[in-house]
Parts: structure tokens; sequence; C-alpha cells
């Protein structure tokens, strides 16, 4: 066996990559993962997991204010460690990253440490090493453009965790979920919290009703949203007037990262472009997550991933983005799949709209946790779930339910009749189907 002949070689290791590459080896393929930094990418390592962990962090800090609510007395003062809860983070990044990296081996598959080049459409070099391959998938990943401003120090998310302490007053650059995100974080640390977003939309792709609910979360909350701001040499200029700041993060929207290569691949606004199995202008090339601009969340990535190994071993497998969930981990969490009102206005499709709120369910007021709904948009005629928009404190979990509706083609009947345990606030999918179908039991 030629030491340096692989089926397929992914450059790569966050959630799209290692997913395809564990998916790879699975399916009998003589697999190589190439990673120039960190196993399990971004996402893993200062992405998605930490900074999830540090939003439970406060989380947590803001519900304990609260305890008196729940019969607990004597809580006293409390304060927010920093350095802790980004101590707390290091051991559940350990553990993921050394889980991916066995499951890597145990399935045979070769983890290269080194920056790839693709020389050809059949060959990758790394470490000065030429690799032969029937298949190369890139999964590189994005990041946001870089800012500077002379009397301003604005940093990414990676360095946001190696600050020892964060400071008063706060400004987060960008739009989309991890802008939103740190707002929040920052703002249940009690810190002065602004959001410098030119972006039409704070979040693309939400539907205006949840997008709207947002603006006046964050109204309510005092997190400021400046619309019009400049870097300059001299600092940050919102609305034409100087503020200072004394911590500035850069969350902008991201940009892809592409690897080095010699084939003038097609891309489009920045992005490698891709046809609908995910295949760049190169045949046997492929591009998923990021690095072609059709999704931004980790879930995506990986179904992209394992899409591309079923089409290489002759299994079409169907890539719907509209059925890949909007996860937002505020608090409350924001959870959004299918088609928006707008798309569906746009389609000139017929839809009628079934909402039902946790104010009503049993579980939701036990908690606490009462803030939001869940809303369900169906098809007029036959009553097809064609979309699920979720505001409430576990939205991101309980929005995988609507994902199943999605993948089979459900009705509002069939969410009706899908019998839910209680108390637990998935009841509300099953309440909301009664109301669609016009017999509400509890509204």
């Amino acid at each position: 066996m030629d030491e340096n002949k692989y089926d397929v070689i992914i450059i790569g290791a966050g959630p799209g990559g290692y997913v395809a590459a564990i998916r790879a080896g699975q399916t009998g393929l003589r697999t190589a993962i190439i990673e120039k930094k960190h196993i399990g990418g971004m996402c893993l390592n200062w992405g998605c997991i930490p900074t999830k962990s540090l939003l439970e962090s406060v989380k947590l800090f803001r519900k304990i204010q609260s305890a008196d609510k729940f019969g607990i007395d004597g809580i006293g003062d409390l304060s927010f460690n920093w350095q802790n809860a980004v101590k707390r983070t290091k051991p559940i990044i350990k553990k993921l990253t050394k889980g991916v990296q066995y499951l890597l081996k145990k399935n045979g598959v070769d983890i290269i440490t080194g920056a790839a080049e693709i020389v050809a459409a059949d060959t990758v070099s790394v470490n000065n090493r030429s690799l032969k391959t029937d298949t190369i998938i890139i999964a590189t990943g994005s990041k946001p453009a870089e800012l500077t401003t002379a009397k301003t120090k604005v940093i990414d998310i990676e360095n946001m965790l190696m600050e020892a302490e964060i400071p008063e007053k706060i400004a987060i650059i960008g739009s989309g979920s991890v802008a939103v995100e740190l707002c929040q974080l920052f703002k249940m640390m009690d810190r002065d919290v602004s959001l410098l977003s030119g972006d039409p939309k704070l979040i693309p792709g939400l539907d205006s009703g949840i997008e709207e609910y947002l603006i006046g979360k964050f109204k309510k909350e005092k997190i400021e949203i400046v619309k019009e701001f400049e870097l300059r040499d001299d600092g940050i200029y919102c609305y034409g007037k100087q503020v200072k700041f004394d911590m500035v993060i850069n969350a902008s929207l991201r940009k892809a990262i592409i690897p080095s290569n010699s084939l003038n691949l097609a891309t489009e606004n920045g992005f490698i472009q891709t046809n609908e199995n995910l295949e760049t202008s190169i045949p046997g090339i492929y591009a998923v997550g990021d690095v072609n601009g059709k999704n931004f969340f980790a879930h995506s990535a990986s179904a992209q991933g394992l899409a591309v190994v079923n089409k290489i071993q002759g299994l079409d497998t169907d890539i719907d983005f509209n059925k890949h969930p909007i996860n937002i981990y505020t608090y409350p969490e924001i959870a959004q799949i299918g088609k928006t009102r707008e798309t569906l206005q746009k389609e000139n499709i017929a839809f009628k709209m079934s909402e039902f709120p946790l104010s009503s369910n049993g579980k939701a007021l036990a908690e606490g946790e009462t803030e939001g709904f869940l809303r369900i948009l169906f098809e007029e005629k036959y009553g097809e779930v064609l979309g699920v928009q979720i505001i409430a404190s576990n939205a991101t979990d309980l929005i995988s339910e609507a994902s199943a509706f999605l993948q089979i083609e459900a009705t509002v009947f069939d969410v009706a009749k899908t019998v839910h345990a209680h108390p637990t606030v998935s009841e509300v999918f099953m309440e909301a189907g009664f109301d669609a179908a016009g017999e509400p039991v509890h509204k």
C-alpha cells in the first residue's frame, strides 16, 4: 500500500471536517485529515463549546440572583468570577477534542498536522509531503474580517478567552448569532454593552417577528444597538461622535478561510462556490461548512460533511438547508427551522400561523421560565408544517422535534396527535397543533 495515497483527504478538522472523516473511515475509505491548528476547529476550541459554557455560567448567575423566588434564603452578595468561568471551559474542551481524536483513530483516519496546499485536483501538499487522493473535501471554515483602530483594543473571540478580566464598557462589532450571544453574555455579567451592527438584520435569515422580539429584548435589557459607526485611527465613532470603550470584540460576519491552491477555484462573495452536491468548480473537490457560505452553523457543516461522503460512496443525500435549524443561545434561547413568513409570502404560498405561549405551560411556570412561545407556520389547504419558531429557555433542544416534523412532512394534525409527557415544556407543540387544527385545548 502506498502510504501517500488516499481515497479522500479532508482539509480542516472542525465539525464539517472531522465528522466527514469519521464517516469516510467507517465506510472503508482510506482517509487523511489535515489540520494546521487544533482538532475540533473553532467550534470546539474557542467558539461554540467554550462560549456556550460561559453562557451557562452567566445564566446560572442570573438565576441564583432570583433564588428567593424559589424559596431559597440566605444567598447574600454574589459576584461573577470570569477567570473561574473560563477555567471551567478547559476540561470540557479537552474532553471533547480528545474524544474526536479517539474517534478519528478508531476509524482508521490518519491525522496530519500542518498547512495544506492543493496542488492539483488529486494532489495535496503538506509538510513537504505530496499526497495523492481521489477526492478532496475542503472544510477550513471562516473567520471575521480583521478590524483595527490605532487607539482602541479590538480582539477576536479566541483572544477574548485569554483576558484576565472583563472591563465595564464593552462594544461588540458585528451581527449574527455570535454577536448577539456575546452581548447577552456580558450583559448578564452586569456590564455596559453596545452592539455595533451596520447590517440590515441582527441575524440574517431570522423571521422578522423574532427579529423584532430580539430588538425589544435588547432595549429592555439596555443593550444599545448602534447602526451607524465608524472605526477611525483615533478611535470609534457612533453617530458621528467619538465613544470610548474599554474593550471591543470583533464578531463581524465571517469570511471564508480558503486553503492555498493552484487551481483557481471559483468563488462567490468570498466563499468557495459549490453546486447542489457541494462540489466545487473542480470535479472531485468538495467544500463543506462555513467555507462555502451556505450556512454558518456547526450542525449544518457536519450534515454537509456526511452528505458528501455519502455522495462519494454512491448514495444520494438531499441537502436541504431549509431543514437545518438556526440556534441562538440567548436568554431565553431562540430557535427557528423551515420557512419564515417573509419567505412564504415571497413564494406566494398560502399559509396560516398557530402560536402557544410558555406562560400557559405548567412546566415552564414551575421552572420560572415563562418568557417565550412556540409558533408554527403551516400550509393552508393540507396543514403541512412549513416552519417553526421557538423562544424558550431550552428552545435549541426543542427545535429538534420541529426538525423531525419537517423531515417527514408532517401536518399540524400529526403534531396535535403526538402525545407529550406531562408536565413538559415540549407540550407546547401539541397545544399549537390543536390550535392550528381549530381545536385548542388550553387556549
